[in-house]
This record gives C-alpha cells, structure tokens and sequence, in this order.
C-alpha cells in the first residue's frame, strides 16, 4: 500500500491551498471530498467573497491578510486567472460601533491605509448609500472582491498537475493512528504519514478524532436588479460592510455580472451539512430588504438570484488551527465562523508549515485549542 507524506480531508478553501502548497514543497499528497470541489453544498461558493486588510473583529488577522494578498497574487500568476477584483472596502456605522472603531484600531496598529468619511462624504462619493447623519464611512483602499470557485479550482488544478491525488466523491469516514496514519473512507483505506482535517462543516459532526466546539449557520444571500447599474459596478461601488444596530451587520459587492450581492452576516439558523436547506425563497429577502430601504434603497430592487452557504462556527467566532489532542501528526484547520475565505492561501501555508513541524510563518496562538475546555478527548464548547 502507498503511502502519502500528507493526506487532506476536505478540499474547500483551506483543504485546496494546503494541496497546492504541500506539492510546491515537493511532498507526496492525497486529498479527499465527499463531493467534487468546487461546489455550492459548503462554505466556498456564491460568486463572491470579500478581501478587507483594516480587520474590524481583531488586529492579529492582519498580517495573515497581508500574507494572503502576496498569496492570492501569486495563484494569480501559477494559475492565469484573474481572481481578485479590487474595488476598496467600506466600513459603515457609528464612530465608536464594533465595525468602524475595530477597524480603525487595525488600520492605525498595522499602518493601514484609510480615510474616516462623514455621513454626507459617503453620500457624496458613494450615492448608493444613504448613512444617517450619526454614522460615519471608514475607506479602504485595498479590499475587494475574490472569485471562490474560480480560486478553488485554480488551485486544485495545480496541486494535480504537480502529483497531488485528488480523490473525489469519497468521504472520510475516520483516521486511526499508529506507525502511519490509516484513513478509511467509503472506497477504500489509505496509508499517510501526517493529516490535515479541514472539511468545514463535516468538522460540527463528529469526525472521529476530531471533535470540535462548531456550531453550523446558514446563511443567505441575495442578488438584486440595481436602479442605477451606472453606479454598482466594481470602480464605483466599493464592497461594504455595515453595522446596522449594535453588532448586527449586512454586507454586499457590487455588480460582477449578477447583480448586487446583498446579506445579513451571521443570524442564520443552526443546521448541518447533511440537513440544510439549501433553497432561500424570495420572501425570506424581505427582513434584509427593511435593513436596505432606508440604507441602501439604490440596490433594493427586484431579486435576481439567491443561494444558500454555510457558516461554521466556534464559541469565540475566531479559527481553530492546532494539532489534534489524540495524534500530534493529525492537524485541525477551522477557520471558518463566516469570514475565513479571504486567508485562504496564508493558511495553506502555515499548515502546511505547521503538520511539517517547521515553524509557522504567522502567529497561530491566538487559534489554538487550548482556549477551550477539554474533557478526556473531546472538546467542549464554553
């Protein structure tokens, strides 16, 4: 029997960037999913995924996104694609609101780029959205818009012509340690020396071995008719996020081809991967379209298209990258909680730094497992 340096569960966003560095790195790699990526049935599809660099939830993401941008570029060139579409990014709430403040507190501790615009600036600039006179507008240059299926292809394309096997359509069913690590799937029983376990929402429901804290959401979003394309297109309309009520935001791009994407971040309920339902009806855009009237009523017009994706949650909503408790060799990788696309390739890199035993090119305390209780081999949620 064959055996692999490295085996990878799950071949979404994570899972592919790990193959593609792994092989650059000239190992041995087998890769599996229970579907063929890239698919609409995970977290990495819609079109569309934001890439901001003043990170608003916590100042330790922004050397990753940093990291990222280098990354991202670079599978711009291996792969001939054109995956990032830089648009900047807007911030939109009251000056001391969790958006705008956090935000602001990234770009000054990193240096960042930024400008703080008043209400009426935001309306000047951008007309497509109407902040009340108590909110201000924090710019970024450098956010933009990435193409998820596009880059997940990209790079699975590349692992595979560099040697990577790509197994899909063949779900894991466990890994066991010993001398080598044995993963059992649904075809067949493979030999690897280290693993990495990065399959999204199939972490939430007990990989043996790889019990995590997850909670999954699903979240919808929505794509509508503009009343003015001339004003929604990626040089006019920056991609912005917005806290509409403390801690409660919405966020939307602007027309790629589809439409404006437009959703509310997190508030979705709780599912799984096997039980979601995958359909959003037009009558459930109605509670987003009472946020846009009076925000955003340029982009509230007829609904174009919908879909469904989901959010896998921990406790503190940051990520989880750290060895499994059972098997040192085995990593976890959930960065996920709704915002872990755009770091995709930064974090295909410090895993595969991390299950290589070198030491990561990134600070990867702030993610570890010991954050949470352990109870004998199974974490607990707090």
């Amino acid at each position: 029997m064959t055996a692999y340096d490295v085996g990878i569960v799950g071949l979404g966003a994570m899972g592919s960037m790990a193959a593609l560095e792994l092989t650059r790195r000239g190992k041995s790699v087998i890769g599996f999913d229970r579907f063929r990526p890239p698919h609409a049935l995970g977290s990495s599809h819609g079109k569309s995924r934001i890439i901001r660099e003043a990170y608003f939830e916590h100042p330790q993401y922004v050397p990753f996104v940093q990291r990222a941008y280098d990354q991202w570029a670079r599978l711009e060139r291996d792969s001939g694609r054109r995956l990032l579409v830089t648009t900047g990014g807007l911030m939109v709430g009251p000056r001391d609101s969790t958006l705008v403040a956090g935000a602001r507190k990234s770009a000054v501790e990193h240096g960042l780029e930024y400008e703080e615009l008043s209400a009426a600036e935001v309306r000047r600039r951008f007309p497509v959205f109407t902040p009340a006179p108590g909110e201000v507008g924090l710019h970024e240059p450098r956010a933009g818009v990435l193409n998820p299926e596009a880059s997940i292809e990209a790079a699975l394309e590349l692992a595979s012509a560099a040697g990577a096997a790509l197994c899909y359509y063949e779900p894991v069913l466990e890994w066991r340690g010993g001398d080598t690590i044995t993963i059992l799937t649904a075809r067949g029983t493979y030999q690897v020396d280290r693993l990495i376990v990065s399959a999204g929402a199939w972490m939430a429901t007990g990989l043996p071995g790889s019990d995590l804290p997850l909670r999954v959401a699903r979240q919808s979003l929505f794509w509508f008719a503009a009343a003015d394309p001339a004003l929604v297109t990626p040089d006019r309309m920056p991609i912005f996020i917005w806290e509409w009520a403390p801690q409660r935001y919405f966020y939307g791009f602007p027309d790629l081809g589809d439409g404006v994407k437009v959703a509310i971040h997190h508030e979705g309920e709780t599912t799984s991967g096997e039980s979601v339902r995958r359909e959003a009806p037009p009558e459930e855009a109605l509670p987003l379209r009472a946020i846009m009237a009076e925000r955003t009523p340029g982009l509230n017009g007829p609904l174009r298209a919908s879909a469904v994706c989901l959010y896998t949650n921990t406790p503190d909503g940051d990520f989880v990258i750290d060895r499994s408790p059972l098997d040192p060799r085995v990593v976890l990788a959930s960065p996920c909680s709704g915002h872990g696309f755009k770091f995709a390739p930064a974090i295909g890199e410090v895993l595969a730094d991390l299950v290589l035993d070198r030491p990561p090119a990134l600070d990867l305390r702030p993610f570890s497992l010991a954050r949470f209780p352990v109870q004998g081999n199974a974490i607990i949620p707090t």
